[in-house]
């Protein structure tokens, strides 16, 4: 068992744990290394930021995969454990092309049904543009405020998680990038309100990020666990298919297994007359690039674009293989 190095926090002391998993190996890998250390089950949820709005909201598709949101309810029920999806009502696409608007009200599911939060403030903006690719949430905004900002919101807005003590699990490894290194293995996350008559009491752990790849697939092989499809398609990483930090050969194999929303993203680069790459438009990128050999396969290309997927997660022993974009090419945050 590969063990965390952060001998300093004790794991095994919270009452509640909530793994952000976005069906990417490295918060799979954290999941199931939560479990290895001894963490009971029955106090784990998870969480699941649904990037292009979810329930059918508008923009569904634009970014992520469609395969992501039924892999991530089939990896809880397959383990046992409760998942609760939260997003920004109308998703990626609704708040990049906000026009002297509010953001989006927050919606997060609960044991107690669909709930809304926010939207509110009475604060008008404009974005009109595409996520920067830089390590500043604020305008690398997809990832704070279609990712982080809504866990923290559904757990601010959940009274089962005053007077307890709640260890909010990530994913991000030192390994992916230089900026990702330096973050805190340990600190009071966003949502902590323990100074207050509240008592809520929310700390943050990414307990594989000093692992190194080949640590974060042994855990998966060792609990044969099936690789979402766009691994097996050859993407090095998820969650989203159109990641802004996408490289070329990127692009090209999104423009092969799902063109129209690159076309999309084209058209909507002539609307904001910026690019979603700092130096070029997405078709002349994608077209430097070279589509992974995995999108020949129509079958796994018509698996990963599946909303509906229903695959194993569990495979049988034996028959675990190393999925065709590991080890590969990255271009991940950073």
């Amino acid at each position: 068992m590969e063990q965390n190095q952060t001998t300093s926090v004790d794991v095994l002391s919270y009452d509640k744990y909530l793994v952000m998993l976005s069906g990417g190996k490295d918060s799979v890998a954290s999941l199931l290394h939560l479990l290895e250390l001894g963490v009971d089950r029955s106090k784990v949820e998870i969480m699941h930021a649904d990037i292009d709005g979810g329930e059918g909201e508008g923009g569904k598709g634009l970014m992520d995969w469609a395969s992501t949101p039924a892999y991530v309810r089939a990896f809880g029920k397959a383990l046992g454990i409760p998942v609760y999806f939260a997003w920004k009502q109308g998703g990626f696409l609704r708040e990049m092309l906000r026009n002297q608007t509010e953001t989006a009200p927050t919606k997060f599911e609960t044991p107690d049904g669909l709930r809304t939060a926010g939207g509110n403030s009475g604060k008008l903006n404009t974005r009109l543009q595409f996520p920067q690719t830089s390590p500043d949430l604020s305008v690398r905004w997809c990832s704070g405020y279609l990712k982080v900002d809504p866990c923290a919101t559904a757990i601010r807005n959940q009274t089962r998680f005053n007077h307890s003590r709640t260890l909010v699990i990530t994913g991000e490894r030192a390994a992916e990038s230089a900026s990702r290194a330096n973050y805190k293995v340990f600190e009071v996350d966003r949502a902590d309100a323990r100074g207050g008559k509240l008592g809520r009491v929310v700390d943050h752990f990414p307990p594989v990020h000093s692992w190194s790849e080949a640590q974060v697939w042994a855990i998966i092989e060792r609990w044969n666990i099936n690789p979402a499809a766009p691994y097996r398609l050859g993407w090095s990483r998820l969650s989203c298919k159109n990641c802004i930090f996408g490289s070329a050969s990127q692009w090209r194999s999104a423009q092969v297994v799902d063109p129209e929303s690159i076309n999309r993203i084209a058209s909507l680069e002539k609307q904001f007359g910026k690019t979603i790459d700092r130096k070029m438009d997405v078709l002349t990128k994608a077209a430097k690039g070279t589509a992974y050999a995995g999108t020949a396969n129509a079958a796994l290309v018509a698996e990963a674009n599946d909303a509906n997927w229903d695959g194993p997660i569990f495979l049988a022993p034996g028959t675990w293989t190393l999925p065709a974009g590991a080890f590969g090419d990255c271009s991940g945050p950073n």
